[in-house]
């Protein structure tokens, strides 16, 4: 084993020897490697400036710390146990200093900027070009033309927030698993689906309670639990009970988050104006497509004045629905009858329900299809390797869970190796909630000719798991999920540029989420659906009927869907942009007030959903100031599909064209460059609306 087992510079990783007892030593070493190589920048004389000794230099200078925490930091979220979070935490000021400290550090910063102002800059690539210009606008964006005394508050600033979010992020996991539901009464779950219904069963046997002659059902505050009850229970307290408890998440006792959302709010700010910001959003926006505050609250707020009246149709009419169907007057909905209501309402008016598209989806048919659909489109094909847990063994490779898979993705031309990727779907109570991707290795073509190194990546999922004998079978969301993920995953993997910091989805974040949300697309479609979408037990495809009506059924409520996103983006923006004007005040006063317009008037109110917004606050960046980036995204996503529209969904030309001008660039250019690249053009709202039955 190597003496540190978190820096091995393995391609396939060994995950059983990742210990909490390395966490330490590992990453004291990673770190004094990497100050050793800043130290040799620091002293760089006049005559020995190059690319090679600056910013190349830079480049590769903290490799093993980003491999060692990076690993790190990917256990944390898919099986945090005690001794390893207090590992991380140990280490996690350290590590955080010493990354803030890179761009304030005078002599580094000095070596950089004179090599940048040299005439030998001008004879780099473009690639080498824009990474000294990229560079370069990261540290004036971190602050490296400060005074000394603000730089040392700069980085206490983001030592804070290190700490600050990590604990959000720990409060959210915590409170989620504190909560279980064991029901007796059978009774109670009339109208969940079977297979839902099932899973309860079998968890509730799994954790102790029951039996078989004695069945109970027992439910948690994870999404594939608590959705179907929120959306199919017809017992109205059922529900109730299951929507008080979510209200826990980050709200009350020991996991209250309020005073961490304005600690992390405030501490934004204060780094904004110390860097001559009115605001934290500005502060972030600088060098993304939306370049400031202003521009992206008003594109969510000129969306939201689109939809508007839309939005309020869709509420008035699900109100008059229940109304129908109970006999009473029309009034607010309470929150735990809106998801209950619509699925009823969208199952008369379609005569569809969501759960008859499950058994088509079973998540290996899903991955198969996915990759079949891929390969079509961009040139590669995918293998799956065998994968064991908590040992070696020849020809197989370690994952870190029983439950994950492992795949190459070579090209289909050259039958090159372009990286592989991890997958792991199911939920459990030591992994966070949510869908994500991240990347492992950065790859890509040597700057001198040699052969190519793969990249690796993983994509992490909660979704329905396996039920007894029955594989597991996805709701079509959860299909989509897979997808968006995937999209992300391929951004990484078929990045195909030199500088590893340039590659794959290193790109602005309102321009990240394009590659995800236009693979969605293909979940809508019959040509793709029909490589994948096979009933588990028959093969066959989803009959025309069914399809007809999914399709029909897309755009039911979708103001309301749409609004739900420019929700989220516009509670982000208002208190990045505008926190002077909230600051002091009670959180969910501040909710209601910014949010009044942009979702239903229930008849009880719900706290302020900041306080488990983890895009938000699990990071001392993370999506803050970028939740938008969704939407505006979306507008890419749909105009950029149209062309795959024109020119045939699974045409490999136009594929391929996608891969090399958006996939392979990264942020080797501008992204609007690359967009431009692929479409001809700037891109336009009308296909995003069009798409949503709202134009």
């Amino acid at each position: 084993m190597s003496e540190h087992p978190f820096l091995a510079d393995d391609y396939h990783i060994r995950w059983s020897t990742l210990k909490p007892e390395h966490v330490k030593p590992d990453i004291e070493h990673a770190l004094a490697l990497a100050n050793e190589r800043l130290e040799v920048i620091r002293n760089l004389s006049e005559d020995e400036l190059s690319y090679e000794t600056t910013f190349g230099a830079l480049e590769v200078a903290s490799e093993e710390l980003e491999r060692g925490w990076g690993r790190l930091s990917h256990l944390d979220s898919v099986c945090d146990n005690a001794e390893q979070r207090a590992a991380l935490n140990e280490m996690l000021p350290q590590v955080s200093s010493f990354y803030s400290s890179i761009p304030l550090d005078e002599k580094i910063w000095k070596s950089l900027k004179a090599y940048a102002e040299s005439y030998a800059v001008k004879e780099l690539s473009p690639v080498k070009q824009r990474l000294v210009e990229e560079t370069c606008a990261d540290f004036i964006a971190a602050g490296a033309d400060l005074s000394d005394d603000k730089k040392k508050r700069v980085s206490e600033i983001d030592a804070e927030l290190s700490k600050l979010t990590k604990k959000f992020s720990e409060n959210v996991l915590d409170s989620t698993n504190a909560w279980e539901l064991i029901v007796d009464d059978e009774a109670r779950l009339k109208g969940l689906p079977e297979m839902a219904k099932e899973g309860a069963r079998l968890d509730a046997l799994s954790n102790g309670h029951g039996s078989e002659d004695d069945p109970k059902w027992r439910f948690t505050l994870q999404y594939p639990s608590m959705g179907p009850v929120m959306q199919h229970a017809e017992d109205e307290s059922l529900r109730k009970q299951v929507w008080e408890a979510n209200c826990t998440v980050g709200f009350g006792g020991d996991f209250d988050n309020t005073q961490y959302v304005w600690q992390i709010l405030e501490l934004r700010q204060e780094k904004a104006a110390i860097l001559g910001k009115d605001n934290f959003c500005d502060l972030i926006l600088e060098r993304r497509m939306a370049k400031n505050g202003k521009a992206a609250l008003k594109f969510i707020e000129d969306l939201h004045d689109r939809i508007f009246e839309a939005f309020k149709i869709d509420l008035a009419e699900l109100a008059e629905y229940k109304a129908v169907k109970t006999g009473d007057e029309p009034a607010p909905l309470q929150p735990w009858e809106g998801g209950y209501w619509a699925e009823k309402r969208r199952k008369e008016q379609y005569a569809f329900d969501d759960e008859a598209l499950r058994p088509y989806f079973s998540v290996t048919n899903v991955m198969k299809g996915m990759f079949d659909i891929t390969s079509k489109l961009f040139g590669i094909h995918i293998e799956e390797r065998e994968a064991v847990f908590g040992e070696d063994r020849e020809g197989a490779v370690q994952v870190w869970h029983p439950e994950c898979c492992y795949y190459d993705v070579f090209d289909s031309d050259t039958q090159e190796h372009l990286g592989s990727f991890y997958a792991d779907w199911h939920p459990r109570s030591s992994k966070r909630g949510g869908a994500w991707m991240n990347s492992l290795k950065t790859g890509g073509p040597c700057e001198k000719g040699g052969p190519r190194k793969p990249h690796i990546g993983l994509m992490v999922g909660n979704m329905t798991k396996p039920v007894g004998d029955t594989p597991a079978l996805l709701t079509h969301n959860e299909v989509e999920t897979i997808f968006h993920e995937f999209g992300h995953l391929l951004h990484h993997l078929l990045g195909d540029v030199e500088v590893k910091s340039l590659s794959g989805t290193s790109v602005p974040w309102d321009f990240v989420e394009l590659p995800s949300q236009i693979m969605e697309n293909f979940c809508w479609d019959r040509e793709s659906l029909d490589l994948f979408a096979r009933h588990y037990e028959t093969g066959e495809v989803i009959p025309d009927d069914l399809f007809e009506k999914m399709i029909a059924a897309r755009n039911y409520m979708s103001a309301s869907n749409f609004m739900r996103q420019l929700c989220f983006g516009k509670l982000d923006m208002e208190l990045h942009l505008n926190l002077a004007k909230y600051k002091g005040r009670d959180l969910d006063v501040v909710d209601e007030e910014i949010l009044k317009e942009y979702r239903a008037d229930l008849a009880t109110k719900s706290p302020s959903m900041a306080r488990r917004f983890s895009h938000l606050f699990s990071g001392p960046v993370a999506y803050a100031s970028g939740y938008y980036s969704y939407k505006w995204s979306e507008v890419l996503d749909a105009d950029a599909f149209t062309r795959f529209q024109k020119e045939g969904i699974l045409n490999s030309s136009t594929g391929r064209a996608f891969r090399k001008e958006v996939l392979a660039r990264g942020n080797s250019r501008p992204v609007d460059e690359s967009y431009r690249a692929f479409m001809g053009r700037d891109p336009e709202l009308e296909p995003l609306l069009e798409r949503a039955g709202l134009a």
